[in-house]
């Protein structure tokens, strides 16, 4: 696996004429080694397969990287990789490396090397996923269904949406994930308006719809699912906007396919939605990568570049929110395939009474 990854990277490397690349983002560096601890760089070449790491990692090393020499280096570690590189052209990641860190760089690279913007190179090359990512982020999914089957079962009513969220969260661990893919959102009623609501110490009422949004990180890679519930029967007004959300989601769902291009995607749910009024209710994107990140390429959102691949996977979740009364999002994670979406999140979409 690191050596077909790695491969993948030197295939990059020739095309944008480069050297060598320096890795330094703890992510990007997972995916090239398999490497998890929190400290660690690697320099990959033509030729070249160095990982640096100190002396509290080396065990975990030799145990999780493959392909690659690994040098036991001492607290310079960005400073030691850079004294390490091969005269040419050497990509960095500009994205995310500090301006201290890039001129210490500067300083150990010395003058037969050229230090060249190259962020997002790996971050590119992981929106496509390789069979055991698919298997990984798969096997998240089911646990994150798994739990949420358990939780809701207990009902709603009553419970505050801080013990929802708690509960859901030591259910995923209890079944085995390293932790949340991210703070679970339960919102009820009125508080489902916003997107990114916390959880309060609040009970949850009869009869109102719940939102809950939550996701499980597991051998390293992360699931992520929406859906929204009723405490209770609910009125013609909150029925109405959960199928038109359902509807809007459904139909975008269906348009996950290779070479669609991302914004067009989007495009199909938010029509849907505008066409009924609610477009201004609608103000985040379609949806987003999910891998070793919960939120990673590719992107569907207005204006977002690009195209969707086979094998990327990628969240739907379009939503409605109305401030004051309540709000609707409805997510399903899916895989791009030749024969349509593969959907990933298993718990009914049908509003369900709890």
């Amino acid at each position: 696996m690191s050596e077909a990854r790695s491969g993948r990277v030197v295939e990059q490397l020739r095309e944008r004429e480069l050297t060598a690349l320096l890795v330094t983002d703890l992510v990007d560096l997972r995916w090239l080694t398999g490497f998890s601890g929190t400290n660690g760089a690697a320099l990959i070449g033509a030729d070249e397969r160095l990982f640096l790491t100190d002396f509290r990692y080396t065990e975990q090393a030799a145990d999780q990287v493959e392909g690659f020499e690994i040098v036991r280096a001492g607290r310079d570690l960005l400073g030691e990789l850079a004294a390490r590189l091969p005269a040419g052209h050497a990509g960095f990641d500009d994205e995310r490396l500090t301006v201290k860190e890039h001129a210490r760089l500067v300083e150990k690279a010395g003058d037969s090397v050229e230090l060249v913007p190259a962020g997002g190179l790996l971050r590119e090359l992981r929106e496509v996923k390789d069979a055991a990512e698919l298997e990984r982020i798969a096997a998240a999914a089911e646990l994150a269904t798994a739990a949420f089957e358990r939780v809701v079962a207990q009902g709603l009513a009553g419970r505050t949406e801080r013990a929802v969220a708690l509960e859901l969260e030591h259910q995923m661990r209890l079944a085995g994930a390293e932790d949340p893919s991210f703070p679970s959102i339960v919102a009820a009623g009125p508080h489902g308006a916003l997107p990114h609501a916390e959880p309060r110490d609040v009970e949850i009422p009869a009869g109102v719809l719940v939102t809950i949004d939550w996701g499980a990180r597991l051998d390293g890679y992360c699931s992520d699912c929406t859906r929204t519930l009723a405490s209770g029967p609910v009125g013609q007004r909150e029925r109405g906007v959960y199928e038109l959300v359902l509807s809007a989601q459904e139909a975008a769902l269906a348009a996950v396919e290779p070479d669609a291009a991302c914004a067009s995607v989007d495009g199909v749910a938010r029509e849907i939605i505008a066409a009924a009024g609610y477009g201004d209710r609608f103000g985040h994107g379609l949806g987003h990568g999910v891998g070793l990140e919960v939120h990673e390429g590719p992107r569907l959102a207005k204006g977002a570049a690009g195209t969707l691949a086979v094998d990327s996977v990628v969240t739907v979740e379009p939503g409605v929110y109305l401030p004051g009364e309540l709000g609707v999002r409805i997510e399903d994670l899916a895989v791009v395939a030749e024969d349509g979406p593969r959907v990933l999140t298993g718990f009914t979409k049908a509003l369900t009474e709890v």
